[in-house]
């Protein structure tokens, strides 16, 4: 990463540079302070102590060393395909079917190891960081962070609420004309003693706070296809609000019931927007929506 000084930043500490105008955890500050390349001033190594002088070439090595890695995190060929790629953020669009990180039983077939072996073959260190997380069987789009710096910073924005993330569903039933578009709000938990299923609850010991807002794009007289947006993190939150609705999503068999039009959840995160980590630009990206569910879609019509 590349800082040219500018006049504002003149006599500003580089220490106070990169906590207060680039938001540096003291975390990463250690962690570039350990590089040899980790801090350059004009092409000299600087501490962060040092002065900051407008016109200044400021370089900052924020890539992961052999170090980091994970050697647990296997890399395998399995195809996953990229939307966008920078030096601080990864985009991909996950096919369904393949869980997001390494899991009990899913060792070698996760997100994780596909994007560590494409990382294997560039000849680059690789740590897995996503900054959102996709069921299983859930398609869509997640966003990796490829360094600590990016990974707080979508971090922060997540917690803030400032990640908007936008679902296709495809549910089962017919949405009545006052229930067409709505927001939802309530409480989630753990239904004991599973460590797994969420149920719909009021207010109360181990609950969380959910928010999903919803809109239908078309119906008939089988299914209604919304897109949704979950203001909330919660797990399984969509699936777990359209169920208690009364109109799960088709597939879920989880929260729903098997379907023979398809064989997972028809739910797909297609569109996210959130600022760049480093630059702070608004961004947007969009992933297709899969065949499975535009199959049930086609025969709508």
């Amino acid at each position: 990463m590349e800082i040219e000084i500018t006049e504002k930043e003149q006599g500003m500490v580089l220490r106070d540079f990169l906590r207060r105008e680039m938001g540096f955890s003291r975390a990463a500050l250690t962690m570039l302070k350990q590089k040899e390349t980790g801090l350059m001033l004009n092409g000299v190594r600087v501490t962060v102590r040092a002065v900051l002088h407008a016109n200044d070439r400021l370089c900052i090595d924020l890539e992961d060393a052999k170090i980091h890695e994970n050697e647990a995190l296997v890399p395998v060929d399995l195809p996953v395909s990229v939307i966008y790629e920078d030096s601080a953020i990864l985009v991909v669009n996950k096919p369904a079917g393949m869980p997001t990180h390494p899991t009990h039983g899913h060792y070698m077939d996760t997100l994780a190891n596909a994007v560590a072996y494409q990382y294997q073959q560039k000849g680059c260190p690789f740590v897995f960081r996503a900054a959102n997380r996709l069921d299983r069987d859930t398609s869509g789009i997640v966003v990796i962070a490829r360094h600590k710096i990016a990974a707080a910073h979508l971090a922060k924005q997540m917690s803030e609420r400032k990640v908007n993330k936008f679902y296709t569903a495809i549910l089962e039933g017919t949405l009545q004309k006052n229930k067409e578009e709505g927001l939802i709000q309530n409480y989630i938990r753990r239904a004991e003693p599973s460590i797994m299923i969420r149920i719909n609850a009021f207010e109360g010991k181990a609950s969380e706070y959910a928010e999903t807002r919803y809109r239908c794009l078309r119906k008939n007289e089988h299914f209604s296809v919304v897109e949704a947006q979950p203001l909330t993190g919660r797990t399984h939150q969509l699936r777990v609000h359209f169920s208690g609705m009364g109109f799960p999503i088709c597939g879920d068999t989880l929260y729903g019931h098997a379907s023979e039009k398809i064989g997972r959840q028809a739910l797909h995160a297609g569109r996210i927007c959130f600022r760049h980590p480093l630059n702070n630009q608004m961004l947007e990206f969009c992933a297709d929506l899969p065949d499975d569910m535009q199959q049930i879609i086609k025969q709508m019509q």
